[in-house]
């Protein structure tokens, strides 16, 4: 069984990128008066306690959200799910993608949902269990290929592992590939880390080469810490939604002021930010 828990990582600066563009994302989609489907491979709690001792182990969300969240605009969807989630939960909430969909989505729109570790399914199901969502625990890799084509057909699927399993790598692009084959009209979004010695590359390649019209939008960052693997974050999206590349290009913007070599040491240090050198 597979070890990972996103609480020791929630609202980092992976999210921040991660959930800013499908928070983005849904809020555009669901101007239009027609019903979608969301689906999530990786589901994970669904929302987090910032003040919980695994969340205040790494600090990752000093580093995160609570460094960045003022540079959104008030009425950025991103913004608005950070807002509603404390109002739901507390001041000391997180949003997992989960919540930020089940926020973000209407009566008539269907959410699945799948989380395979037994503890973080437990948490999802308690945590989400007002929204009447479908939750299962299963792979879901295999939840999305026995689900597409969705009923309703239009929507959007969240592939965002671990990577705990060298082979994610690998099983992505082809599980991706027979997922566009049958739903060949949804969008796929693909979270990924971009680690110091880069095993993304050749997934991203291979992915690109399949899919030359997708779209996918890079992150760097200076460790939250010493010794911390983690220099990026990236997403690839297919059929990507109109506007979200002027989404990332903003995303762009703000991270170059806020860790550009003028970007004040002191602020740095008082967030736990290790500037580069």
């Amino acid at each position: 069984m597979l070890s990972y828990q996103h609480i020791y990582h929630a609202g980092n600066l992976a999210d921040v990128q991660k959930h800013a563009l499908l928070a983005f994302a849904l809020d555009y989609m669901t101007r239009k008066d027609k019903p979608l489907t969301y689906i999530e491979t990786h589901a994970g709690r669904g929302v987090y306690d910032l003040t919980a001792p695994e969340a205040t182990k790494t600090g990752e969300s000093s580093a995160g959200v609570s460094f960045l969240e003022q540079n959104f605009p008030a009425d950025h969807p991103y913004r608005r799910r950070l807002t509603e989630a404390r109002a739901l939960f507390g001041n000391t909430a997180y949003p997992g993608s989960p919540l930020i969909a089940a926020l973000s989505l209407r009566n008539s729109d269907s959410i699945h949902l799948a989380e395979l570790h037994p503890q973080e399914h437990m948490a999802l199901v308690t945590n989400m269990g007002r929204w009447g969502l479908n939750i299962a625990k299963r792979d879901g890799l295999e939840m999305v290929l026995a689900l597409t084509p969705p009923t309703p057909r239009r929507g959007l699927i969240l592939v965002d592992p671990s990577y705990e399993l060298k082979s994610d790598y690998i099983i992505i692009p082809s599980t991706i590939e027979k997922i566009s084959r049958k739903w060949n009209v949804g969008i796929i979004i693909l979270w990924y880390p971009i680690l110091i010695d880069a095993p993304h590359t050749p997934m991203l390649r291979t992915l690109m080469t399949n899919h030359p019209k997708s779209f996918h939008h890079e992150l760097r960052f200076p460790p939250v810490r010493n010794g911390h693997k983690m220099i990026g974050t990236g997403m690839w999206i297919l059929n990507a939604p109109y506007g979200i590349e002027a989404e990332a290009q903003r995303l762009n913007a703000l991270y170059k002021k806020l860790w550009s070599r003028d970007c004040d040491p002191q602020h740095l240090a008082l967030s736990g930010i290790q500037p580069y050198p």
